[in-house]
């Protein structure tokens, strides 16, 4: 899908599952899956309503699917290859412009957090600043395992509120 081009709500309604597939299985980091769940709901009638789809999908899965789907995010502020979503995303936030300092800080918590609960750290960069999301970071990590996971799944739907945003017109 050109991301230039925003697609209409009869667009989206009109493309065949695969199509739906092709133009949306990337909101979710990986996870076409998510995708192909949320297909059934067509015909949406407004854009909020394929929010929710998305984010009805990833609920409703089991918590293998669950965790799998946060697994596929990135650390933030890495050096490894990010989707385009996730590079934009990142960067919009100041995490390509780190300090040294801002950089150790970042690798630090990401490999507590992940040390912790077994997942990288996930928070919708969106509209955030980097100090912001280190703010998070070292509120979040302190806790519980139960919340942490259900506050992760929370931001995963965050952030595909703000992919689907830049991509479907109201």
């Amino acid at each position: 899908m050109d991301r230039q081009t925003m697609k209409s709500l009869a667009e989206i309604n009109a493309m065949m599952p695969a199509q739906f597939i092709e133009a949306f299985g990337d909101v979710a980091e990986h996870s076409p899956w998510v995708a192909r769940e949320a297909a059934a709901f067509r015909p949406f009638t407004s854009r909020e309503l394929l929010i929710e789809a998305f984010a009805w999908a990833l609920r409703s899965a089991n918590t293998d699917a669950q965790l799998a789907l946060i697994r596929a995010h990135p650390d933030l502020a890495t050096k490894a290859r990010l989707t385009e979503d996730s590079s934009k995303e990142q960067e919009g936030a100041g995490l390509g412009t780190l300090t040294v300092e801002e950089y150790a800080r970042f690798t630090a918590l990401n490999n507590a957090y992940k040390s912790k609960f077994g997942f990288p750290f996930i928070v919708a960069v969106k509209g955030a600043t980097k100090r912001m999301i280190l703010d998070a970071f070292e509120t979040r990590v302190t806790n519980d395992p139960d919340h942490e996971f259900a506050t992760a799944v929370e931001q995963v739907c965050r952030i595909f509120r703000f992919r689907i945003e830049d991509r479907v017109a109201p």
